[in-house]
């Protein structure tokens, strides 16, 4: 596959990500020493979003399973009661597939591959695909919303992308 449907993989940076959500790391953030000298925190990395009726922040462990490159890229979903946070507990990187909106339809995919010690918060309402560990089986600590309301939506592509690394 080539051409139109053809999504290359971009470096996730925090400028580039911007109009999705954010990109948690330590790199650029406010930071401040506590617990008597031994902690350093990093302050703020990420706005949770929460919104419909009675929402709550969820904190959960999810488990994914490794894919390889290239991917078919057939759906999307999207959380429109909240954003919905994903932070590595390991050291590999993964995918992030993020997309516009179009009049209610995902519109052109990008694709970022993050870096050692990145996650990223993907603001609501925003489409994205799904958790995408690449190579290994990996566990993410997530940060989404809970509550009442439906609080998912799925997109299934009549034609396919094909998400690749530059040659």
């Amino acid at each position: 596959m080539t051409g139109e449907r053809q999504i290359l993989v971009e470096t996730l940076t925090a400028t580039d990500f911007a109009p999705f959500g954010q990109v948690i790391e330590k790199a650029g953030a406010h930071h401040y020493t506590i617990n008597k000298g031994m902690t350093e925190r990093y302050h703020d990395l990420a706005t949770v979003e929460l919104g419909g009726e009675n929402p709550r922040p969820l904190i959960s462990i999810f488990v994914g399973q490794p894919y390889r490159l290239p991917l078919t890229l057939t759906m999307m979903e999207r959380h429109p009661l909240g954003s919905q946070a994903f932070c590595p507990l390991g050291p590999d990187p993964f995918l992030v597939i993020v997309a516009p909106d179009e009049g209610g339809e995902p519109g052109r995919p990008r694709a970022f591959l993050t870096s050692a010690g990145q996650g990223v918060n993907i603001g609501r309402n925003v489409w994205h695909g799904v958790l995408t560990p690449l190579d290994n089986a990996a566990e993410f600590l997530v940060v989404d919303r809970g509550g009442d309301g439906r609080n998912l939506e799925e997109h299934d592509f009549a034609t396919p992308f094909e998400v690749v690394i530059s040659p």
